[in-house]
């Protein structure tokens, strides 16, 4: 082998393999020899043989029948098991609501295990709602279940039921390691790379919990999470419902309801309504100049059966940290909006903006008992 020619190539993926060297050698394919050169490089396929080598020795490639032909011999390109070629359904374990243009990722369970271990997601363009694409990823089978990486497009949130197909699977033959440079983005915010008061190993360990958990974290104003461990109800009796009229709203402050409201629908937070209940809107300025949507909802609480669940001292909870060197914090994004309602009562969170009924699908900021639930 000649070992002096080390350029590297490029492969058809783009990627760069090295070379060791070349050689001239003989290649079995079928019953026949053929002399020609090769190159060694660091590949994961035993050969490969270009379109030099098939046009050189006049070979016909046949995808359909799976062959290729020379000299009148033909030649199967490879075999797959009946076994391998079998295709597997990945079922959403729970009921996701995915906010509009955002991506977000699912937990799926296989539809029959056993089968084979490693495996890769694909889209299920026959079965899967218009507007949404699903990544493919490559997934252990034995860890039960699937994280799947969909990406809904539409202006509008899409609802995933349990049980629905939201992708498939199909076996692969071999894993292969390779060395892969991680982007900045993908690094941790700079304000961790310190994490002063820590040894290395400590940091490590930081490093290691938070990149694990990364996806409890909200990434942007949009990525509010779900809580599906409690709903909240509003019990108003046998009182029959309030309705209020809407205040007139200047111009500005008219445009600017409609823009919140879109926000809103677009994550996923509000709907439209068509019941007879209806409340009025605040809209409040904050510090920094932006706008605070609020619903007056004191005429709802009047009426409202109290919870007297009872929400934590202060003074308790510091004691009870007495002793302790490490604190953390963790600061929930909109932590009400992380709460579902009843389904029957999502009526009664209606407001109205003169242009429109809408309810909430989240525990609304202003109801009495929102603070024993959230607790």
């Amino acid at each position: 082998m000649d070992s002096t020619w080390k350029d590297p190539f490029a492969t058809a993926t783009g990627e760069k393999a090295e070379i060791h060297g070349k050689l001239d050698t003989a290649i079995e394919c079928g019953s026949r020899k053929f002399q020609h050169k090769i190159y060694v490089a660091d590949i994961t396929d035993p050969c490969i043989l270009g379109l030099d080598f098939l046009q050189k020795f006049n070979f016909m490639v046949d995808l359909e029948k799976n062959e290729i032909r020379t000299g009148g011999e033909e030649i199967p390109l490879f075999s797959v098991s009946a076994e391998d070629s079998k295709l597997c359904s990945v079922l959403a374990k729970e009921k996701t609501i995915i906010p509009a243009r955002s991506e977000y990722l699912i937990q799926g369970v296989p539809e029959a295990s056993g089968k084979f271990r490693y495996a890769v997601t694909d889209f299920p363009s026959e079965v899967f709602q218009k507007g949404v694409l699903v990544a493919a990823t490559l997934v252990d089978l034995k860890k039960g279940a699937i994280p799947v990486r969909v990406l809904n497009l539409d202006h509008k949130p899409k609802t995933i039921d349990k049980g629905a197909v939201i992708a498939t699977c199909e076996p692969v033959v071999d894993i292969v390691a390779r060395h892969q440079e991680f982007s900045e983005s993908l690094r941790l915010p700079s304000i961790l790379e310190n994490l002063e008061g820590l040894n290395e190993e400590q940091r490590t360990a930081v490093k290691e919990l938070l990149q694990e958990f990364q996806n409890l974290f909200s990434t942007s104003d949009s990525d509010v999470g779900r809580c599906n461990m409690t709903q909240h109800r509003i019990n108003t009796g046998n009182h029959p419902p309030i309705k209020q009229y809407p205040r007139r709203l200047p111009l500005a402050k008219k445009e600017e309801a409609e823009r919140l409201v879109k926000e809103m629908v677009d994550n996923g937070i509000i709907e439209e309504s068509s019941g007879p209940w209806a409340s009025l809107i605040v809209l409040v300025k904050k510090k920094d100049g932006s706008t605070r949507f609020c619903v007056d909802y004191r005429k709802l609480n009047e009426i409202m059966i109290k919870d007297s669940y009872p929400l934590p001292r202060i003074d308790d909870t510091l004691d009870a940290l007495n002793g302790s060197q490490w604190f953390s914090t963790l600061d929930l994004k909109s932590g009400y909006w992380q709460v579902e309602i009843q389904p029957e009562d999502k009526e009664k969170t209606a407001f109205t903006t003169g242009q429109g009924l809408w309810q909430f699908k989240v525990m609304p900021f202003g109801l009495c008992n929102a603070p024993a639930t959230f607790e």
